[in-house]
């Protein structure tokens, strides 16, 4: 099993940018691909990007390709999301999770969750 902690969430305005970042502690991180969902409140759990076990393939759920990168540093054993022009319906909490394969947006295919860190995008 592998232990994620997520931080660097927040308050930040409208079109502004903030970093996340996902710790990883248990087994060898490197082997394995990682993804960041995100959850309103009252709508389901959505995808938001994936990087492979080498940081060399990432996959972007459409609305929010273009202005937010996942990347990973194994030998930190962290995956990060840069997130740049945020909109109010970024607002959500966001969870890192180890991918049991690479590329997948159903959290179904996600295990050892992290328990999520707030963002709040204010206009």
């Amino acid at each position: 099993q592998v232990s994620l902690v997520e931080s660097g969430g927040g308050l930040v305005a409208a079109g502004g940018s903030l970093r996340l970042s996902c710790a990883a502690s248990g087994r060898t991180f490197s082997g394995y691909a990682m993804g960041w969902f995100r959850q309103a409140p009252g709508k389901e759990r959505e995808f938001v990007a994936a990087i492979n076990w080498r940081g060399r393939s990432t996959y972007y759920a459409d609305s929010v390709k273009g202005r937010f990168t996942i990347s990973r540093d194994n030998a930190k054993n962290t995956v990060s999301l840069q997130m740049s022009s945020l909109k109010l319906e970024d607002t959500a909490v966001y969870y890192c999770a180890v991918a049991t394969y690479f590329p997948t947006g159903v959290a179904e295919s996600y295990a050892d969750w992290g328990q999520g860190t707030q963002v709040t995008v204010s206009s």
